[in-house]
């Protein structure tokens, strides 16, 4: 297996960082391009301590994750008596471990694949809180497991791992609502994408790091993301559904900045990428992504757009098309009907819908889906003492609501 060259785990946290280019990070440390050059080569020295700290306080990880080796110790990933624990980033284990060491048979790769599968099939109907710990303790295992392979074995170990890094963070931001870990893990998802060379879950993971300032307003910082990201997608091969997803990823973005004109644009790009097809496979972990989900993503951006007739037919017709097991979806459509109705000034619509979605989250929990509720009873403000939205808050802040909501 080809291995990437290089530093990869300084280069990923600089990138998903949102540093693109190498001089760009030069700049934000007040170094040369040729001493981040260094940095980024296959054996990086240490930083000087002024650098080291500037160095970990713009990425957000240790020298060691960066892919550092203290000066004088041996490398964590060359001892054999040394194994990550916990949630250690994968940058530990940078080398390539040779045939003699690699102790593992080539059988653990589908073995550790097969139940990265399962947890992302569990994903739609197990708790978050149930499955996050779950998902950590498998990528822990993957960790334990990549010194110990080698070829294609760890290739297969190492994408898994990224795919398992990925199911983390996707929980940890869309379910949890901590964007601060999710930024780290989708870091470690990154790494893990370098070391199997797979630039299309590289691409996932930097889009999916796009929302996490989109959701504060900071556009610029995301565009970084989105362009990082679609460079990679176009080492490719990606599929059309792929690449209209990554349309769909910025237009939910440029809808969070207020951009809404531009997210249409962008919806209707991914509608004719989808329409035409392509040539290659999507890839299978691309499960969150249907011209069904699309069709959510353009209904929530006509309504924040105004265009309320249209945002009302499209939801009506992406909830008539959700299959039974997509409840976590079906909670954030009924939370966008409720806001449509709002909008619209129709109460007793909107607190029928939001009720609707309070009794699907009482079966399957998500943070995205309560939050388009809450967002629906500050719209509702100017009615809130009609007997609707009365009956509303009585359900929305009931005991078994707000306990359940706190502990999640």
């Amino acid at each position: 297996m080809p291995r990437p060259t290089g530093n990869i785990h300084l280069k990923s946290a600089r990138v998903a960082a949102g540093y693109a280019s190498q001089q760009a990070f030069a700049d934000a440390l007040g170094v040369g391009v040729r001493q981040v050059r260094r940095w980024e080569s296959e054996s990086p020295p240490w930083p000087q301590p002024a650098q080291a700290q500037a160095i970990a306080s713009l990425l957000g990880q240790g020298l060691e994750a960066l892919g550092f080796t203290p000066p004088g110790s041996v490398p964590v990933s060359r001892r054999q008596d040394a194994l990550p624990t916990g949630t250690a980033s994968i940058a530990r284990l940078a080398s390539v471990p040779t045939q003699a060491t690699a102790r593992q048979p080539s059988s653990v790769g589908q073995d550790y694949l097969s139940v990265t599968r399962v947890h992302r099939r569990l994903y739609w109907s197990v708790a978050p809180a149930t499955l996050h710990p779950a998902a950590l303790a498998h990528a822990t295992l993957g960790c334990a497991l990549l010194p110990e392979t080698a070829g294609k074995t760890r290739q297969t170990v190492a994408a898994a791992l990224a795919e398992t890094w990925l199911l983390a963070g996707r929980i940890e931001f869309f379910d949890m609502r901590e964007p601060g870990s999710a930024q780290q893990t989708l870091l470690r998802t990154l790494q893990a994408a370098g070391e199997a060379d797979d630039p299309l879950l590289g691409a996932a993971a930097l889009a999916h790091t796009a929302f996490i300032p989109a959701w504060s307003g900071e556009r610029e910082a995301a565009m970084e993301r989105m362009v990082a990201a679609r460079a990679y997608a176009r080492r490719g091969p990606a599929s059309a559904e792929l690449m209209a997803w990554l349309d769909t990823v910025e237009a939910e973005c440029e809808t969070r900045c207020g951009n809404t004109r531009t997210a249409l644009h962008l919806i209707g790009h991914a509608e004719d990428v989808l329409a035409r097809g392509g040539e290659h496979r999507s890839p299978e972990w691309l499960d969150w992504f249907s011209p069904v989900r699309l069709a959510a993503f353009k209904g929530n951006t006509q309504m924040k757009a105004g265009h309320l007739l249209q945002a009302r037919e499209t939801l009506l017709g992406v909830l008539d098309s959700l299959g039974s097991s997509e409840e976590k979806q079906s909670t954030v459509v009924l939370g966008d009907l409720a806001a449509v109705e709002a909008a619209a000034g129709q109460p007793e619509k909107a607190c029928e819908y939001a009720l609707r979605a309070l009794d699907q989250l009482a079966r399957t929990w998500y943070a995205m889906g309560m939050e388009r509720i809450r967002e629906v009873r500050r719209a509702l403000a100017p009615h809130q003492h009609e007997q609707c939205v009365r009956e509303l808050d009585d359900r929305l802040y009931s005991w078994s609501t707000t306990v359940s909501a706190l502990a999640r």
